[in-house]
């Protein structure tokens, strides 16, 4: 059996997979039994495209509840406790300062599975993520991304 890659998680980002794991084993389960049991009701399963769906989503769904409890075995929870707000890590928030449109970001550092750049969770892994990481208060970093060099100078960090 493959060993669980280690996945970094928040506090935060424990509980979304934790919950989501939930929906999935008790509210989804539920309905694609029902979307299922509904499908075979209409005859002949061979040319039945609603069983077919049907299949498919509880296989979709099945596939996701082993990938999130492979998460969850080899989760390492980032404790508040140890985010320092020194230098940048993981589980911190970062004001920086774009300044080349002099606009301030706040960042917030999570691992890959919790990455969400519209809510401004990045990626240790990600260009600004690996750049900020280890960095101070009043440091600068260049940060070269597809469209281009941007500057960030860090203006705070916190938990």
């Amino acid at each position: 059996m493959a060993i669980a890659k280690q996945v970094v998680l928040t506090c935060e980002g424990l509980e979304k997979l934790e919950k989501e794991l939930e929906t999935l084993k008790t509210v989804k389960r539920k309905d694609i039994a029902e979307k299922i049991k509904q499908a075979r009701e209409f005859g002949d399963l061979s040319e039945n495209s609603e069983y077919d769906e049907a299949k498919n989503e509880q296989a979709q769904v099945e596939s996701r509840i082993v990938q999130i409890e492979n998460m969850l075995k080899g989760a390492k929870v980032i404790d508040e406790d140890d985010v320092t707000t020194d230098v940048v890590s993981l589980g911190s928030k970062v004001k920086v300062l774009d300044v080349e449109y002099n606009e301030e970001v706040v960042y917030n550092i999570v691992g890959s599975t919790e990455a969400d750049p519209s809510a401004f969770k990045i990626s240790d892994g990600s260009p600004v993520g690996s750049m900020l990481i280890g960095k101070k208060v009043g440091d600068s970093v260049d940060v070269t991304v597809p469209a281009g060099i941007i500057t960030f100078k860090i203006i705070e960090i916190n938990k």
